[in-house]
């Protein structure tokens, strides 16, 4: 945690001295006690008022220190919390589409939120009162050393009984914390998972299922968490069992003592005082262990995630763009297969030229690899051997931003945003003017159904954009590419969700926009790319044939199977 703290070093210095402060007043109350009972309550009113105002100075500095040291070290945990909870959302967008194959989102946003609560109680309560019961410990350790080294010793002869069940049970805690965040983030990633699909659910009357596993999370969540209870319950035993018996029997030999007159009520006073402070600073110790431990493991499940690096590395020397950009697109001799599927190539020998200006579509079946060319070219991925080129530039050799920066994306399943209409166009160019997301929103036919909201362009969209059909989330995906004005598009399958009114109309300024810009097409519809400059027939990763329409039709063998199929029905 250090790193995070060092911007903040002022502040941290200034809780570090306010405890230190409230560390030596709380040892000064004993002499105060120990004052008031030997000199005051036997030299008189005005002994018993020098010690009483001498016992009230320290109260009130006292609580400045305290509450000083609490406002400093929640201030420092909010922080720290909020540079982390950054720090890991930072790193989590830079990883690849391969990391996010077998991550689990619930899990990833536990560790961001719950996980980094841990940390924030760390810095904000925990390393604080740590500290200050370490200082008064050892503080009231000297004192009882200096008021009766006899009865200090009975005391000494405790702490070992105290100190190892810390270490024994410490490493325990943390194992058993780590295991109950893991279960933590189970019950995350479930129920995220079941409120993502939540039509899926009530449509498949999938319910009593889902409550039910999520109900056997929530008992292995509990199981977790009371192993963890169970350790640091049988330590908090321990550690008062034997503190606050050494007190009991050093009180019963100091007591003795006085009786003896070997030693003042004063002292017997301030050596219980003190010897109190020790045992209490003990059992706050064990409890504070364990948020510690807690707090380890939360930080090494974050050290993990932190630790995950994208298989889409930044090169040191990233090669430029030229400029302006052309828009051709070289595929060289690819093979690729997802890290998930290793044996099973999505592409094999896949070797294809897009000229500047030039539509080309992508058909064959499911699996053929049609949309792995997209993710490919847009550098989710890296070939397995072979080369993508842009604009003659390796894909590999550039900066993945500034490659992207260049292509436009229409996804079968565009993603909406929890805000509103104008926000979500925008998505495709920040700085676009109002009127320029209209224009782009006209293009793409949503105008008219977005004026028709309640705020119009201003309307609030839900989670995922749910409160639209299909054909709307898509129509706003497209007017967002049209806005981001690229000089390559990407369409996959990007008119499959809309009615065939709609489908014209977007068909339409698809065509237009693709006028000037290189354009590649994934599409089970033939009818929609129909005129394409070149049509690519792709089966088992391969390319089997290419060419137009019409050539294709008059060639035979696959393409024409699926036309002679596909027209027949909307015939």
């Amino acid at each position: 945690m250090l790193p995070h703290l060092r911007p903040y070093l002022p502040r941290a210095l200034a809780a570090g001295f306010a405890l230190m402060a409230a560390a030596g007043l709380t040892l000064a109350l004993g002499q105060g006690l120990r004052q008031l009972i030997d000199r005051g309550f036997t030299g008189g009113v005005a002994a018993l008022d020098n010690a009483a105002i001498f016992m009230g100075s320290v109260v009130a500095l006292l609580a400045i220190a305290t509450s000083a040291r609490y406002y400093l070290v929640s201030w420092l945990g909010e922080r720290v919390a909020a540079d982390l909870r950054r720090r890991v959302f930072d790193h989590v967008l830079s990883l690849s589409p391969s990391f996010f194959e077998t991550a689990r989102t619930g899990d990833i946003l536990s560790r961001m939120t719950a996980d980094v609560a841990l940390l924030q109680a760390l810095i904000g309560s925990a390393i604080s009162m740590g500290l200050r019961n370490t200082l008064t410990g050892l503080g009231a350790l000297a004192m009882l050393l200096a008021t009766s080294a006899k009865l200090a010793g009975i005391v000494l002869a405790v702490l070992p009984l105290v100190i190892v069940p810390l270490v024994v049970f410490g490493r325990r805690e943390r194992r058993l914390s780590k295991v109950a965040q893991e279960r933590v983030a189970d019950l995350a990633a479930t129920a995220e998972e079941a409120l993502n699909g939540l039509r899926i659910v009530q449509a498949f009357t999938h319910e009593p299922e889902d409550r039910r596993r999520f109900s056997g999370e929530v008992e292995r969540s509990v199981a977790a968490a009371l192993r963890r209870i169970a350790s640091r319950t049988a330590l908090i035993l321990v550690v008062i069992l034997c503190g606050f018996g050494a007190i009991t029997f050093s009180l019963w030999v100091g007591g003795h003592d006085v009786v003896a007159g070997r030693m003042t009520g004063g002292e017997l006073t301030a050596f219980v005082f003190y010897a109190v402070l020790l045992a209490s600073s003990g059992a706050t110790m064990s409890e504070l262990w364990g948020e510690i431990q807690r707090a380890g493991a939360a930080a090494d499940r974050l050290l993990e995630l932190l630790s995950a690096r994208s298989d889409i590395p930044v090169p040191a020397s990233p090669v430029a763009l030229p400029q302006p950009p052309q828009g051709r697109v070289v595929f060289e001799h690819i093979h690729f297969a997802y890290p998930t599927r290793p044996g099973q190539a999505s592409l094999e020998d896949f070797s294809l030229v897009v000229e500047p200006g030039e539509t080309v579509a992508l058909v064959g079946p499911s699996g053929a690899g049609k949309t792995t060319v997209f993710q490919l070219l847009l550098r989710f991925y890296d070939p397995q051997s072979g080369r993508v080129l842009v604009d003659g530039v390796d894909a590999a050799q550039a900066d993945p931003a500034a490659l992207r920066a260049r292509l436009g994306l229409v996804p079968q399943d565009p993603a909406i945003f929890s805000t509103s209409v104008a926000e979500n166009i925008r998505y495709g160019r920040l700085d676009a003017t109002d009127a320029e997301v209209e224009a782009a929103a006209v293009a793409a036919a949503a105008d008219d159904f977005i004026r028709r909201l309640p705020q119009g362009y201003a309307t609030h969209l839900g989670a995922r954009g749910v409160t639209l059909s299909g054909g709307q989330r898509q129509r706003i995906a497209i007017a967002r590419a049209i806005l981001r004005d690229p000089p390559i598009l990407l369409l996959d399958e990007a008119t499959s969700a809309l009615d065939a009114e709609s489908e014209q109309s977007v068909q339409r300024a698809l065509e237009a926009l693709s006028q000037g810009r290189t354009t590649l097409v994934v599409a089970h519809r033939l009818a929609t790319v129909r005129n394409a400059d070149r049509i690519v027939v792709m089966e088992g990763g391969r390319i089997v044939a290419m060419g137009t329409h019409d050539a294709l039709v008059r060639e035979g063998g696959l393409y024409a199977r699926l036309a002679a199929l596909q027209f027949a029905e909307t015939g």
